[in-house]
């Protein structure tokens, strides 16, 4: 009986020590880099979703603020306005990532608002007391500044995908991912919708 207990014992040790000196080599083999980059994308995937909110945030103010000035152009302000209000009603969140139906609804209302605020931008052109309106300028800089940050944030998460979906396309990561994770399918990217898409608004008013 000593003799199996010894053994079991023995057994036991050996399997731990095989274990311990498994699981760093593991680690170095990657093993852990799909649910890491995985998480990557989601992160990045919600600085688009602030960014994009920040934005849709700014247009009331935005579309008052023009409206006491140019009250006739209310065509392009309703555009605006219900540009906004359709982004508003696609409930994103991190589930869109997992839905590519989503996502392109998803991308193609803020496409859609991005090209009415485009569109506001010409109409305020012609309106010099607006474009020297202290409230407008304010405005004007924060919707710059958010442009350029829906840029960066939607640049960061398409090299976040695509870093994610050749790690599970790619030897050793293709290896892990049909042992491990096969349920962590491949992610969607972000893609312009449209030609105007492609690039943030203008409103540079200085020139």
């Amino acid at each position: 009986m000593l003799l199996t207990k010894w053994k079991s014992n023995r057994i036991f040790t050996r399997s731990l020590w095989l274990l311990l000196l498994t699981v760093p080599w593991l680690s170095g083999c990657g093993v852990n880099n799909i649910p890491t980059y995985d998480e990557q994308v989601k992160a990045t995937w919600a600085q688009v979703e602030n960014q994009y909110q920040r934005r849709a945030d700014l247009v009331p103010n935005l579309v008052a603020t023009v409206k006491g000035y140019a009250a006739h152009e209310k065509e392009t302000l309703t555009a605006v306005t219900e540009a906004r209000a359709k982004v508003g009603s696609i409930q994103a969140g991190k589930e869109v990532l997992n839905n590519p139906q989503l996502l392109q609804q998803f991308q193609s209302a803020q496409s859609e608002l991005g090209s009415a605020l485009q569109r506001l931008m010409v109409v305020v052109e012609r309106y010099p007391d607006l474009k020297a309106n202290q409230n407008f300028l304010a405005l004007q800089s924060q919707l710059e500044g958010t442009e350029n940050r829906i840029s960066v944030a939607r640049r960061d998460f398409i090299l976040a995908v695509g870093k994610y979906n050749t790690e599970i396309r790619t030897f050793p990561g293709l290896i892990w991912h049909k042992i491990l994770y096969s349920d962590m399918p491949l992610r969607e990217t972000y893609e312009a919708t449209t030609q105007s898409a492609e690039q943030a608004p203008k409103v540079n008013f200085n020139e």
